[in-house]
């Protein structure tokens, strides 16, 4: 299995050799084939016999940088890949689990946001009618609530009035991006089972050995494996730091779910309803929805969650099949060891809230492919920044999830009380939590440029949760209320002018596959 052959340290980085296919594979090889042109080979390696894992409906809105960075036109993307425009997260039931109880975590950024901060003066307001933090402040709940699109057919490709991502279908997807890749980016794609990994005498990776195809040599290997991670973790045995102490999810039932009609409206956000041990995600395509119940197996069996996933489905749940997938919440230890490294599952995985799986799959693409070492003298101080950037964005990640269950007051299950147990909190959350007791996520708490999750999105979900900073001893952070009123009054502006001016999500969804944003 590990044969040495010769070692060439100075060998410039000529030959990528990815390891598995998918979206993690796929987009990884888009990213590097494109960034570099003729100058770098680009082959993937994708068993014939291994089936994708399927999850990862919900994207970021840097995925249409991503698309754009690939030559990708908006229009087939969304026409093949049963897109639809995602503006953020609607969150029900987390609070206090009654019918009532929901807030959002939306895409755009608060009102006036690089300019002053609205949180204080939301606190402080004296009248705010029973509004959120984020309807008082952003106009996305708005429009999200009306079920209302980003933008019109008239927006140019990839444009927006309002922040957008995508909720897509992750296996058309995958083979949309195969398809561009092969056909329009060079990229040499082999359908082969890999048996063998041969080392060089610095212990890199030479080559791979292949059933079908011999030995397939290369300079750097990314690992898209999923989970069982050939080559970082079991090659290279690169341990995996378990977070399951922190975070319980650690199972999820699936189901595809058909609309009633060809006009139902498709939601233009997620929604994560809070369940008794976990929460549903409902995210809405063009011609079905993906629904899933994520839960902790030690807060309740899979029949009783099966129950709760039929109850949120209605009659239909019946005739569907239900796909069980396990959640194994964590991380390698390090992502780059030698001249591998890895992307997407192989990498790690989180439970799916707030969408942080593909976001890191494009954030690892993109910092390869810009960074590439041109030799392998380089190699390792461009592995040392990316371990240390990718160690920094999952704990970073890992708080912000957890964020979301320590406010709950839910009290029907024991999964949201011992949520709530210090003892399950990270350290640097709860340090977090301390200095916003008496004012709100600033981006000066977030020194790095390599936040996953800004200030604001930390302000939506606090002050959605019912959170209550004190402000009684911070009284100079309130000086301009006039500031704060005039943005106010703008966000209703706003929330009126797109209200008039916006189709429906389906309406949008129906016109780009009719006519697509550069044909009317």
């Amino acid at each position: 299995m590990n044969e040495q052959i010769d070692s060439h340290n100075l060998k410039p980085t000529k030959t990528v050799v990815i390891v598995g296919g998918g979206i993690a594979g796929w987009l990884t090889a888009g990213r590097i084939s494109a960034h570099h042109k003729q100058n770098v080979n680009v082959i993937l390696i994708e068993s014939p016999s291994i089936p994708a894992v399927g999850v990862g409906e919900g994207t970021w809105p840097t995925m249409r940088s991503t698309l754009i960075a690939l030559g990708i036109s908006e229009t087939d993307f969304i026409r093949e890949c049963d897109a639809s425009f995602k503006q953020g997260a609607k969150f029900a039931k987390w609070v206090d689990g009654k019918e009532d109880d929901f807030y959002y975590h939306p895409l755009v950024l608060p009102q006036g946001f690089s300019q002053g901060d609205l949180a204080g003066y939301w606190l402080n307001k004296e009248e705010r009618d029973g509004r959120s933090f984020s309807d008082e402040v952003c106009f996305q709940e708005a429009i999200c609530e009306k079920g209302l699109a980003p933008k019109t057919i008239r927006t140019e490709e990839y444009g927006a009035i309002a922040n957008y991502a995508y909720h897509l279908d992750s296996g058309k997807f995958a083979v949309f991006l195969q398809k561009h890749c092969t056909e329009k980016l060079g990229v040499v794609h082999l359908l082969d089972d890999v048996n063998g990994v041969k080392t060089l005498e610095n212990d890199d990776i030479g080559s791979v050995s292949t059933k079908e195809n011999g030995d397939i040599s290369g300079d750097l290997f990314v690992d898209c494996t999923g989970f069982s991670s050939l080559l970082l973790g079991k090659h290279f045995e690169v341990p995996f730091k378990s977070c399951s102490d922190v975070l319980f999810i650690d199972t999820a039932l699936a189901v595809q779910v058909p609309y009633d009609h060809e006009y139902s409206p498709i939601a233009s956000h997620t929604i994560s309803t809070g369940q008794e041990a976990g929460w549903i995600w409902d995210i809405g395509l063009q011609h079905r929805r993906g629904v899933g119940y994520v839960y902790s197996s030690k807060h309740s069996s899979e029949e009783q969650a099966r129950e709760v996933l039929a109850k949120y489905v209605g009659e239909k749940f019946d005739s569907l099949p239900v796909r069980k997938i396990p959640i194994v919440s964590g991380h390698r230890e390090k992502f780059w060891q030698n001249n591998c490294v890895a992307v997407g599952l192989s990498a790690g995985f989180l439970e799916p809230l707030e969408a942080s799986a593909l976001v890191l799959v494009e954030l690892s693409a993109q910092m390869i492919s810009e960074q590439l070492p041109a030799t392998r003298e380089v190699m390792d101080v461009v592995a040392k920044r990316f371990n240390e950037t990718f160690l920094y964005r999952w704990d970073k990640i890992i708080d912000f999830l957890k964020l979301h269950y320590i406010l709950s007051t839910r009290t029907d299950n024991a999964f949201w009380t011992d949520n709530r147990n210090p003892d399950s909190i990270p350290e640097s959350l709860k340090e977090m939590m301390q200095l916003w007791k008496y004012r709100s996520p600033a981006d000066h708490d977030f020194t790095s440029n390599n936040e996953v999750f800004p200030a604001a999105s930390y302000q939506y979900v606090l002050y959605g949760m019912g959170f209550k900073s004190d402000y009684s001893h911070s009284q100079h952070l309130l000086s301009d209320w006039k500031f704060a009123e005039q943005q106010f009054n703008k966000n209703n502006q706003m929330i009126k002018q797109a209200s008039d001016a916006l189709p429906t999500n389906r309406e949008l969804l129906n016109k780009v596959r009719q006519y697509g944003f550069n044909e009317i």
